[in-house]
């Protein structure tokens, strides 16, 4: 246990659960994105459903989204910050299956229409832990640098991307794929000691049967 674990995040209130986490799960989902949001959808489950708007879950929400961190003090101001920005947000109470009480599915859209659905939950403490990318099981707690491989489920994938980052002395420190079926769409989250770069993106996207790649700068 460290110190963090004892005190919570340097944070605006009121909330590490319901305020902390729930700008770090929109700041992660924004970043998948990958370029400025002009939709937001935001389905809220459990308690973010039934207290949103007294903890300020979805103000939070809607900093993390919009780049900011769970101590930026423009988080109170970030439903009109997000209308400055040209960024269309909808808050949806909803019901998700076998969800963790304090999960958010976000539905971004950029202004080219792509799209990403990020589903995560603040476990406590500020810590969150991301279970969902566009449908497929994912698992990783936003407190490492991670990148993020969407590709083929075909053979060879997985251990040319592991041996690129081997090649680079990087050192993988979780590593989890999924696949929608077997020969379908599947997706890769390895966490690593140290940091990302985006020349790795360019790299991985390189490789044969890659989709997309992204480097999240988490630290």
């Amino acid at each position: 246990m460290n110190v963090f674990d004892i005190v919570g995040p340097v944070m605006i209130g009121p909330s590490s659960s319901h305020t902390a986490g729930a700008v770090r799960i929109g700041y992660v989902a924004g970043l998948i994105l990958g370029s400025p949001a002009v939709k937001a959808e935001i389905h809220l489950h459990g308690s973010f459903a039934k207290t949103y708007k007294g903890h300020g879950t979805d103000k939070a929400l809607i900093a993390g989204i919009l780049g900011m961190l769970p101590d930026d003090e423009r988080i109170r101001k970030s439903p009109l910050l997000a209308k400055e920005a040209g960024l269309d947000v909808t808050i949806i109470p909803d019901f998700i299956a076998g969800a963790h009480p304090n999960t958010a599915r976000i539905i971004l859209t950029a202004a080219d229409g792509e799209q990403v659905i990020v589903q995560g939950a603040s476990i406590g403490g500020g810590n969150i832990m991301i279970n969902q990318i566009n449908g497929l099981p994912v698992e990783f707690a936003g407190q490492c640098d991670t990148l993020i491989v969407i590709h083929r489920d075909t053979s060879g994938v997985v251990a040319e991307v592991s041996q690129y980052l081997g090649g680079l002395g990087i050192n993988i420190s979780s590593f989890r794929m999924s696949r929608s079926e077997k020969g379908g769409i599947a997706i890769m989250t390895i966490e690593v000691d140290g940091k990302v770069e985006p020349v790795m993106n360019e790299h991985i996207m390189r490789m044969p049967n890659i989709l997309r790649a992204i480097a999240l700068r988490l630290h």
